[in-house]
């Protein structure tokens, strides 16, 4: 009697899942306290891709749209990393005590 070993699905393999997000600067931007430009060179310079920073490649990209930052991402990028370095760029700026990130 033979024991039949496990077989191993291959996985399907597709479309990479683009995850996007977007910060909204406008009331900030609208009072001169924040610039989103600024923030925009911030994330470009600190997000982290497999473990370096300055490594996004094609994976992450990073744009703005007046007031409006977008970052488009592939499958493992979490929301609260951007909000991470959200508030990491505030507190650079010494605004963490005034402006909240939702």
């Amino acid at each position: 009697m033979a024991i039949k070993g496990i077989k191993k699905k291959a996985a399907v393999k597709g479309k990479k899942q683009l995850l996007k997000f977007t910060i909204d600067c406008q009331q900030p931007a609208d009072d001169n306290i924040i610039e989103p430009k600024d923030l925009e060179k911030f994330l470009n310079s600190r997000i982290k891709v497999e473990g370096k920073t300055g490594n996004l490649g094609e994976r992450v990209v990073v744009t703005r749209d007046k007031s409006k930052i977008h970052v488009s991402a592939e499958a493992p990028f979490s929301k609260r990393y951007l909000k991470y370095l959200s508030k990491k760029y505030l507190k650079m700026q010494q605004l963490r005590d005034f402006l909240r990130v939702v």
